[in-house]
């Protein structure tokens, strides 16, 4: 399902929406340690990351200190930071700015990681919802999404890659942009699970995005993504 973006304009920055399929399931959790509840975590980059109850309400509230461990897929992380804001059953959470905190998260999150625990969600033939015009959709849980669009004749129309707090999009016809991540938030929807999303769009297309986004393209093997299209994309953005 294809909907047209929303355009917020002021005089210091342009923020831009996009609706977005939404996989039902995450495997990237959190587990406080003064809550007996499992925390989804929503997104995660090196320096902090939100997380979201299914049900009821956080009892921690806004500047207080959270410890915990995030588990994704047999591994663990211990970490401490603080709460920074909280909006019904979502919480932001900035990582506790010590260095051996900030490295194991960062050795939590390398590029390897990331990759190894991408799914091809295209190839899912049960229980979820996919939009006509979406041809190839990858995802490791939090960190990394990125989806493949397609026009009625099938040619390639365009593409959106989140990877950590980073935002890369081209678009036929329109070229190509990168952004950051705001936030994400559901939307309520009676025929697929969608997210809604809001980037900051630069300015200036980026260097420094686009050598991160090319890094993860080069190493997601031809299993998950055809060759043809790893390469279609590489050569948008390079």
């Amino acid at each position: 399902m294809e909907r047209k973006f929303n355009l917020i304009k002021s005089d210091f920055e342009k923020h831009e929406k996009r609706i977005l399929p939404r996989f039902p399931f995450c495997y990237l959790t959190f587990k406080a340690d003064k809550d007996s509840r499992v925390y989804e975590i929503k997104d995660i980059s090196r320096t902090g990351m939100q997380i979201s109850l299914k049900d009821g309400e956080s009892q921690f509230g806004e500047d207080s200190p959270l410890s915990g461990s995030i588990h994704w897929l047999g591994k663990s992380l211990d970490v401490q930071g603080l709460i920074k804001w909280k909006t019904g059953t979502r919480m932001g959470v900035e990582f506790a700015k010590r260095r051996e905190v900030l490295e194991e998260v960062n050795e939590f999150l390398q590029i390897e990681n990331l990759v190894k625990n991408l799914k091809p969600l295209h190839k899912v033939s049960e229980g979820l919802e996919i939009p006509a015009k979406l041809k190839y959709w990858l995802r490791s849980d939090g960190p990394v999404e990125l989806f493949v669009w397609q026009h009625s004749d099938g040619e390639l129309s365009k593409f959106q890659i989140l990877f950590m707090e980073t935002f890369l999009e081209w678009e036929d016809g329109q070229g190509l942009k990168t952004g950051r991540i705001l936030s994400k938030r559901n939307v309520d929807s009676p025929l697929i699970n969608e997210d809604e999303w809001v980037f900051k769009i630069d300015q200036d297309v980026e260097g420094e995005k686009l050598e991160r986004v090319e890094k993860l393209m080069e190493l997601i093997p031809g299993d998950l993504l055809p060759s043809e299209v790893s390469t279609f994309i590489l050569r948008q953005i390079t």
